[in-house]
């Protein structure tokens, strides 16, 4: 088993870390140039504004709603190295993919442990850096991804924040069946088109998929 731990509108939680002020406000942090908005608060997202909104494009009302924050990567890298650190407690076998987005393996572990270690791991994380992360176990990446994603945003995951996806367990299986095949992680959107037009529109259908069906098309 693996987990994909990733830190929760991290440009802005760590904001928030050095200005509690901004808990709870509607905040964007912008891209070098401060010409588009390329990190949201969930309170900016519930405001309808879109991950790459150019600035000058909000209207003068949104724009006296909302506090919008110029970049400073300095401060992110630094933050990440510290998330990372703590993620060092909980296993030696870390890949750091991104810089808020970190593989951490949990091979040997007893799998019944594995979601109370994931709620540990979180609140740790919390309590050291100040930054909310989501945690998904499954045993491949493209499981942990998806796992992460309903830990994230699924309202029976959302408040603890940890999902566990088995391989072969139902909820895997009903999951997938209403995953789209284009939204998977690694199916790049023409490849996705070339799967729907096999008749595979789910990541279950491509799960279940000949694959010298699909490479001989």
């Amino acid at each position: 088993m693996m987990a994909l731990v990733d830190c929760n509108n991290f440009y802005v939680s760590c904001e928030r870390v050095f200005n509690p002020a901004l808990e709870g406000r509607p905040v964007g942090v912008l891209s070098n140039n401060d010409g588009c908005i390329v990190a949201r608060s969930n309170e900016l997202k519930a405001l309808g504004v879109e991950m790459g909104t150019a600035r000058h494009l909000l209207s003068p009302a949104l724009r006296r709603q909302v506090i919008l924050l110029s970049s400073n990567y300095a401060l992110y890298g630094d933050m990440s190295h510290r998330v990372t650190e703590v993620l060092a407690r909980f296993s030696p076998h870390i890949e750091v993919y991104s810089i808020d987005e970190s593989f951490v393996g949990f091979q040997g572990f007893d799998p019944d442990t594995l979601e109370n270690r994931g709620r540990q791991l979180r609140m740790t994380v919390r309590q050291w850096t100040g930054i909310p992360v989501s945690v998904g176990f499954a045993p491949t990446r493209v499981l942990a991804k998806i796992a992460n994603h309903l830990a994230k945003k699924h309202p029976h995951f959302k408040e603890a924040g940890v999902c566990l996806l088995d391989a072969d367990s139902l909820m895997t299986q009903r999951v997938l069946e209403q995953w789209p095949v284009t939204e998977l992680w690694g199916i790049a959107w023409r490849t996705g088109e070339r799967l729907k037009k096999l008749g595979i529109e789910t990541a279950w259908q491509l799960r279940q998929a000949d694959p010298k069906h699909i490479r001989r098309h």
